[in-house]
């Protein structure tokens, strides 16, 4: 079963404003997308679009080669071979897990093995795979935890083993170690099943790690969609750069592959038209030393546990600069520091 996922020219308008701005994605067979993005990008509008919810003004989406949208023509939701699962799971609270799960199987199947004999194989296969206790089968929805809805939530919309499996911040309302520990299982059984996944999301770390592509998203348009790691290191632009994971964007000027700002110097890692370009430093890359005078000042310092996010302005240019310190070193907010920035960094064009 292949289950490619691709848009081209995907746009979306309601009224006058423009939700989607042609979106062009292309999802590999059995490869996990989470697009990323502030609030009112386009994220929940590109789902329900895959999902059959809405229809496109134009451009196309096609699911294993077969166009199942375009400008003209509209192929049901029930017939794309789509699953769902919605931010707050949407059980049915008069059914029990094991009737819920096996709601996603057809009605062939699911009265194939009814008669009071157990649950259906393939509803005891999910709740292995999602590490969901065989003993919570005849229990409501009512009666399970906040991470357990979520997992039976997902095993209802695998059971009939969809080509493409679509989640709308299925874990928003978690909280951070139940959200990990889920996370890592929904995605676990997806790839056992084998499904491409769409995974929209708030969450950063969620995307980072759970993801084999992130995609970033802002006003309508998909800036960039690559793996996490390149996300990461090679942002394609300032605002994906500024908006995933910490950084600091400073006016430089460039000669000979070295850019200059006011913390200091540093190599570029990318070629940059002109002499003048904005500089993206991440907290690892700025090493701190307390100065008893002269220097950049801490004007906060956010505690992490391990470590420390710390804010430096620097007391002629007012720039800020953030860098991440050890826990044990922390310093307090008024502290003096001298700046090292290490390591290679990108540089983004200004626009003249």
């Amino acid at each position: 079963m292949n289950s490619r996922l691709t848009t081209r020219g995907l746009t979306k308008s309601f009224g006058s404003t423009v939700a989607l701005d042609g979106v062009d994605l292309d999802v590999q067979d059995g490869a996990i997308l989470a697009v990323l993005g502030p609030s009112g990008c386009g994220k929940t509008t590109l789902l329900r679009l895959i999902a059959g919810f809405l229809s496109p003004d134009d451009g196309t989406i096609s699911i294993d080669g077969r166009v199942v949208a375009d400008a003209q023509h509209h192929v049901p939701t029930r017939r794309r071979d789509v699953g769902l699962v919605p931010q707050e799971g949407a059980l049915f609270p008069h059914l029990d897990v094991a009737a819920n799960i096996a709601f996603g199987l057809s009605k062939q199947e699911r009265s194939a093995s009814a008669g009071g004999r157990g649950p259906q194989p393939r509803v005891t296969e999910l709740m292995d795979l999602l590490e969901l206790p065989r003993a919570l089968a005849e229990r409501r929805p009512a009666e399970l935890s906040g991470g357990q809805q979520q997992r039976v939530a997902v095993a209802r919309a695998l059971a009939p083993n969809p080509r493409v499996l679509l989640l709308d911040e299925p874990f928003s309302s978690l909280d951070a170690a139940l959200r990990n520990t889920t996370g890592r299982s929904v995605i676990n059984a997806i790839r056992a099943s084998k499904a491409t996944a769409v995974l929209v999301t708030h969450d950063q770390d969620e995307a980072l790690s759970l993801a084999d592509v992130v995609g970033v998203m802002n006003r309508g348009k998909l800036l960039q969609a690559d793996p996490p790691h390149a996300i990461y290191a090679q942002p394609a632009n300032p605002f994906v750069a500024s908006f995933v994971g910490e950084g600091s964007l400073l006016q430089a000027s460039v000669d000979d592959g070295i850019a200059s700002c006011t913390f200091g110097k540093v190599p570029l890692a990318n070629d940059v038209v002109g002499d003048h370009a904005l500089l993206f430093i991440r907290p690892e890359q700025v090493f701190v030393t307390p100065i008893m005078g002269g220097g950049s000042i801490v004007s906060s310092v956010a505690f992490h546990g391990h470590d420390a996010m710390v804010r430096l302005v620097h007391e002629e240019t007012g720039e800020i600069l953030s860098a991440r310190v050890a826990a044990a070193v922390m310093p307090r907010v008024g502290a003096r520091m001298t700046v090292d920035l290490r390591g290679s960094a990108l540089a983004f064009e200004v626009d003249e």
